[in-house]
């Protein structure tokens, strides 16, 4: 069976993991600020935060940003469930915007309007939906207007570019972006995440919101602190004759455990390393399909003029399955029978019961719901043979003759 995603492993990952079990620590080491830096050096930002899921990722931002209850949060109605949650997991309110049914991205021009409407934004997520970069210059237009933080959700984009040149996770629009290490995504770690961001502030206020809000000697050079005493709060547990007690830390805020091990960031940093190789072989496919079914009837090639800074985690047709008279679920039971998997990205947020169940409408967003009655994901991963990706072509042309 083929299947939609998967992640490739090689030696060198094999062996960097194994040399992590055989010497050192397995969490809380040097190896996290190793990766971290490696990630920040790639996608040229300054601070990079390792932390345990993407989903971890945007809570923590959503955190760091301090919102709260009463706050509008913006995100795109075509997106996995986690971009919405973490909005409300702070008490704050999430909102959808539509999407360009060409990018499949956030329409800027739909988020002016919404903003409009409800008159104060304290926050935008937008997605960089299979791949590719939304516009981010018209997104940052908007969110300077009304003050908003910028929270980029880049869990697609690893190795993508901006329609400018940098690259992705670089926070040259955005306040804080957010990135993971899923196995089906861009590099794998079993499971991870990563938040970047230019804002040292905001780097600090991650980092300890990563661990239990806790606050202990090692940040002292991390942070590069000139005074130790204006960062312990109770400074009579803190010191002892004008040293700090060796066993001493504080907790000075609500924080979580989302902390990433040892294991997971040099399996990521191994992959890192290839991340390139991943993201050609992944467009080298995205272009073998975009001219398989160039001249199909009932499908519509998408995301064509950004191929060239996607990261291409997705490649997707949309079908007019109602022409074609075949419902999608009979298209992809067929297509499983031939050997092949797909997939559907996504279900549309407002569309999921708890959603729907608070008064969200997937009607309000048309493009969204057209899209969705359209989408088919295809295989699309590095070490999809030549062979077998001519097998998904084949399959889906004779379905679609």
């Amino acid at each position: 069976m083929i299947s939609y995603g998967k992640h490739y492993i090689d030696e060198s990952d094999i062996e960097a993991v194994v040399d992590v079990l055989r010497h050192g620590t397995l969490t809380q080491g040097r190896r996290v600020d190793k990766f971290e830096e490696a990630f920040s050096n790639y996608v040229g930002v300054q601070h990079a935060v390792a932390v345990s899921s993407g989903t971890a990722a945007l809570h923590l931002a959503c955190l760091a940003a301090d919102l709260k209850q009463g706050d509008n949060v913006i995100t795109s109605a075509n997106t996995f469930v986690a971009s919405a949650n973490c909005a409300a997991f702070v008490g704050a309110t999430p909102i959808f915007s539509d999407i360009n049914p060409v990018s499949l991205n956030m329409s800027p021009c739909d988020l002016r309007n919404r903003c409009g409407e409800l008159g104060h934004v304290e926050a935008i997520i937008p997605v960089h939906f299979g791949g590719l970069s939304c516009d981010m210059r018209a997104i940052g237009s908007v969110a300077s207007e009304y003050d908003a933080v910028v929270i980029e959700d880049a869990c697609h984009a690893l190795g993508g570019t901006y329609a400018s040149g940098e690259r992705v996770g670089s926070c040259c629009y955005s306040d804080m972006t957010v990135f993971s290490f899923h196995p089906v995504k861009a590099i794998a770690a079993g499971e991870g995440g990563m938040i970047t961001t230019n804002d040292t502030a905001l780097y600090e206020r991650l980092i300890m919101l990563r661990s239990h809000g806790i606050f202990h000697q090692k940040l002292l050079t991390d942070f590069a602190v000139a005074n130790p005493a204006e960062r312990f709060e109770s400074k009579n547990e803190a010191f002892e004759d004008g040293r700090i007690n060796p066993w001493y830390f504080e907790m000075q805020q609500l924080g979580y455990n989302y902390r990433l091990t040892e294991i997971q960031c040099v399996l990521a940093q191994s992959q890192l390393k290839k991340l390139d190789k991943f993201v050609a072989t992944r467009h080298r496919l995205a272009l073998r399909y975009d001219e398989a079914f160039a001249d199909v009837d009932l499908v519509k090639r998408v995301q064509l003029d950004g191929r060239e800074q996607s990261a291409h985690h997705l490649y997707v047709l949309r079908i007019d399955f109602q022409s074609l008279q075949i419902s999608r679920g009979d298209f992809i039971h067929r297509l499983l029978e031939m050997g092949v998997g797909t997939q559907v990205h996504y279900i549309p947020v407002p569309l999921h019961p708890y959603y729907k169940s608070r008064g969200y409408l997937l009607s309000d967003y048309p493009e969204t719901a057209s899209y969705y009655q359209q989408a088919l994901t295809l295989p699309l991963y590095y070490d999809l043979a030549d062979e077998e990706q001519a097998l998904v072509i084949e399959s889906i042309r004779l379905l679609l003759a």
